[in-house]
């Protein structure tokens, strides 16, 4: 038993020095890592941008920017770059770049809601599973958006027709609403007027 831990860890200490464009905590599975190093190399090779997600354990605290916190990371941040910033133990979210030109042709909010509705999903998937899904997306979104301002498409990413889950995801919150109003509202009014 003491071998098989020792070998997944060194397995995961592996995958994160191979790493280049995720910096992880263990918050995100090496199969999600493959993922975001796949699109990240693809996107550098046709755009020269570099798309960096850090995922950390870290708790950046209220008034300390995002900036300041990513320092320590400058070393092996390449230039242009645009980078998620995932800090669960702060609740924080954010997207930010080496050159601010480039936030301005990216849709911050839609790339942060491919994470938001699936991290905060009231579901039975694990955290882990979400931390994944929710991350991988978000990344994926914002690798095309980049690719798109350079008039490339990127074959990697996760096109709109695999985001099927944020949809099923929408419809399945809308549905338990209904059904939660139905049982508490609805219901009770028309056995009282029978």
């Amino acid at each position: 038993m003491a071998i098989a831990r020792f070998s997944l860890l060194m397995l995961l200490l592996l995958l994160t020095l191979n790493a280049k464009y995720l910096f992880n905590e263990h918050l995100i599975s090496p199969k999600a890592a493959d993922i975001i190093e796949k699109i990240g190399d693809e996107l550098n090779r046709t755009t020269n941008i570099n798309a960096y997600l850090i995922a950390t354990n870290d708790e950046i605290k209220r008034g300390v920017s995002v900036y300041e916190y990513i320092k320590k990371y400058s070393s092996s941040l390449g230039k242009p770059y645009v980078a998620i910033v995932f800090a669960p133990n702060s609740t924080r979210l954010h997207i930010i770049a080496s050159n601010k030109s480039l936030l301005k042709e990216i849709d911050k909010k839609k790339v942060k809601d491919y994470a938001i509705k699936i991290i905060a999903s009231a579901d039975k998937n694990s955290l882990q599973s979400k931390y994944d899904l929710g991350l991988v997306q978000a990344y994926s979104e914002l690798a095309d958006e980049i690719a798109q301002t350079k008039g490339v498409e990127l074959k990697s990413t996760i096109k709109e027709s695999g985001r099927w889950v944020l949809n099923l995801i929408n419809i399945v919150v809308i549905i338990g609403s209904l059904i939660v109003i139905w049982i508490y509202f609805i219901s009770p009014l028309i056995k009282k007027k029978g």
